[in-house]
């Protein structure tokens, strides 16, 4: 009864009238989303412009051909962490607070930078509800193979956010251990290889090998190809995070790596050095993005040799939807190595800019169709509420009415080009919010249209740039800041962003008092809060500090606390010390007194160190000692 009524609910929105007839005879699809770490829209066989790339990606060429192709996707934002805590969550980085890796730090300046980047969490907590948990929900069985990066503390991990099924280990990703190093650490066919080269063969094909060559063994690969057959005999979703292709830029396969040192027309490397040449033109990337490619070959054969037990006649591949995307843009350095060229897209991992944020997507799956490329903006954001309609699954209202994409639902199934809101409206503008790093990378960005605006946090300014023109390209190298020139777009948009930053509370960069110290700042640097109580009672667990009167009014008043999980004793009964794994800290309010002199907060049990941050109406960061707390 349950089923009927929920095909009758659909049957009456129009919107999703055509995916409900093209789904009537399917059950429940399965959702694979295999999540690339690092891997630039320039890396792939998909996107190519003005050069070619050298890397070969046969299979995911094959899921395009299969699928949509879309050509103006985006990740959530330009580094790991923020973008898989809102692909997960659904929600935008400054919602989860999440906009930086490594985050639940004190905050400090970035070297050679006068500003300090707001306090940001490390991952995601329990009181987030992930894509994950609403599948568990509505009857899916649910997996995490490879990367999380969002929160290492118990509470945190992939099981305590509705997956049935980990495996986080690097498989043949794990770099060289010292002594041995990227050129004296290759794959053997030894039985007594951990990562021994496989009996079978796959591409390329080389005159050496025409056959193909194998391939090290990995268990990244290995555990997502477990969990689907494990699993199949109900809706599974698999979450595969591939460690690929960050650093270490290295590749334990030696046949791999030297055949694209004769593609590329150099020698094979002698000495574990940095490859500095410029462009494409590293051998050790070029095999970890094909090894990717074949890592995604396995799985899609899998699933086009598997029968699918609930859909009769059917095997996995016809019932299963799979989103192919990268993090962030391609990182162009690393360790000494030019690593790849986003080129013509400006700058990579870890900017705003299109080369950092632009990614590769295709979408392949039940009635979507085959060999179409797609222009529209898409947004990973859009993954979760698509996902809930491609599935028919029902979520409270609570955590349904906050999700921050969009249902693209329309675009994949019914061949239209415009993805709309709940209201029916075009999607017109995506956005992103980046305060960290060095000072020209603290920025945020909307791209509306042709347009792309920067609004630069430091100097206060914006930029402007049109990436294309009447649907042409334009400026996608975002060479020319044409701002000056078009005043009104520039109020528009930056209209657009500055609500988009007041309504979901973006926090920005705070000057470091230690660093201003010119003539013009010296007035404004000696006017800041000064604390001149900070005490603790232990029977109370009350906190307080007292700030000197006469100076500047506090504008934003919080306390950072330690939270950390559990220690294991010893054998020999003493307490293991604190790993950089084991602790974080989190952000808690203030009660601030009348006069605004006076603040207090109750330190709960099992914080370990606390401190006190205040913001003043100049933008200065003032911190308070921190304390440990035994």
């Amino acid at each position: 009864m349950k089923s009927l009524l929920s095909t009758l609910v659909i049957l009456l929105c129009f919107s999703n009238y055509g995916m409900s007839q093209n789904k009537k005879d399917l059950t429940k699809p399965n959702i694979i989303i295999f999540y690339v770490d690092d891997l630039g829209w320039q890396d792939t066989e998909l996107n190519n412009l003005d050069e070619p790339s050298p890397w070969e990606t046969p299979n995911i060429s094959q899921l395009a051909d299969d699928g949509l192709n879309f050509t103006n996707a985006y990740s959530p934002a330009p580094t790991c962490a923020p973008s898989r805590a809102a692909l997960l969550s659904g929600l935008h980085p400054t919602k989860t607070g999440v906009t930086h890796v490594s985050g639940g730090k004190i905050p400090t300046s970035a070297r050679r930078s006068n500003y300090i980047a707001p306090f940001y969490p490390k991952g995601l907590m329990p009181e987030h509800f992930t894509i994950a948990e609403a599948l568990k929900m509505n009857g899916y069985k649910t997996g995490h193979v490879g990367k999380w990066h969002v929160g290492t503390l118990n509470i945190q991990k992939s099981k305590q956010q509705g997956f049935d099924f980990a495996y986080e280990s690097r498989g043949a990703h794990q770099g060289p251990k010292k002594p041995k190093n990227r050129l004296t650490d290759f794959a053997t066919h030894d039985k007594s290889d951990a990562y021994r080269l496989s009996d079978e063969k796959y591409p390329p094909f080389t005159k050496v090998s025409p056959n193909g060559i194998s391939y090290p063994k990995d268990m990244v690969t290995e555990k997502a190809l477990e969990f689907i057959t494990s699993n199949k005999e109900e809706p599974f979703f698999l979450y595969l995070a591939h460690w690929l292709v960050h650093a270490p830029i290295h590749t334990k396969n030696k046949e791999l790596l030297q055949y694209y040192s004769d593609k590329l027309g150099i020698d094979f490397p002698k000495e574990d050095i940095p490859i500095r040449t410029e462009g494409q033109t590293n051998p050790f990337y070029g095999a970890m993005v094909t090894t990717l490619d074949w890592s995604l070959g396995r799985v899609v054969d899998l699933l086009k040799t598997t029968d699918d037990p609930r859909n009769p006649g059917k095997k996995l591949y016809e019932t299963t939807y799979i989103i192919f995307s990268s993090d962030n843009g391609g990182v162009e350095k690393a360790n000494g190595d030019i690593v790849t060229d986003n080129f013509p897209l400006d700058e990579g991992k870890k900017y705003a800019q299109e080369g950092g944020i632009r990614v590769p997507l295709v979408i392949a799956g039940p009635s979507i169709p085959k060999g179409k490329t797609e222009d529209v903006l898409i947004n990973q954001l859009d993954f979760f509420p698509t996902i809930l309609n491609l599935t028919e699954s029902k979520i409270p209202a609570k955590y349904s009415s906050k999700l921050d994409g969009l249902d693209i639902s329309n675009v994949l199934l019914n061949n239209e080009n415009i993805v709309k809101n709940n209201t029916g409206e075009p999607r017109e503008e995506l956005w992103w919010h980046f305060p960290h790093n060095q000072d020209h990378q603290m920025q945020s960005a909307i791209r509306h249209g042709d347009y792309k605006l920067y609004k630069n946090h430091i100097k206060g300014n914006y930029e402007l740039y049109r990436l294309y023109k009447d649907g042409e390209r334009e400026d996608l190298e975002e060479k020319f800041d044409i701002a000056s020139q078009n005043p009104e777009v520039v109020k528009e948009l930056s209209t657009r962003l500055e609500n988009y930053l007041t309504d979901n509370n973006a926090q920005f960069p705070y000057k470091n008092p230690s660093k201003f110290k010119s003539e013009e700042d010296r007035e404004d640097v000696a006017s800041i809060p000064v604390i001149i109580s900070d005490s603790f009672d232990t029977k109370s667990r009350k906190a307080s500090i007292t700030l000197a009167k006469g100076k500047t009014k506090v504008i934003e008043p919080y306390a950072l606390v330690k939270i950390a999980k559990k220690l294991r004793k010893k054998k020999n009964g003493k307490t293991r010390k604190y790993g950089k794994h084991d602790t974080t800290f989190i952000k808690i309010p203030l009660t601030s007194s009348k006069n605004n002199l006076e603040y207090t907060f109750t330190v709960p049990e099992g914080i370990i160190e606390y401190g006190v941050i205040l913001i003043d109406e100049n933008r200065f960061m003032v911190q308070s000692e921190f304390h440990k707390i035994n």
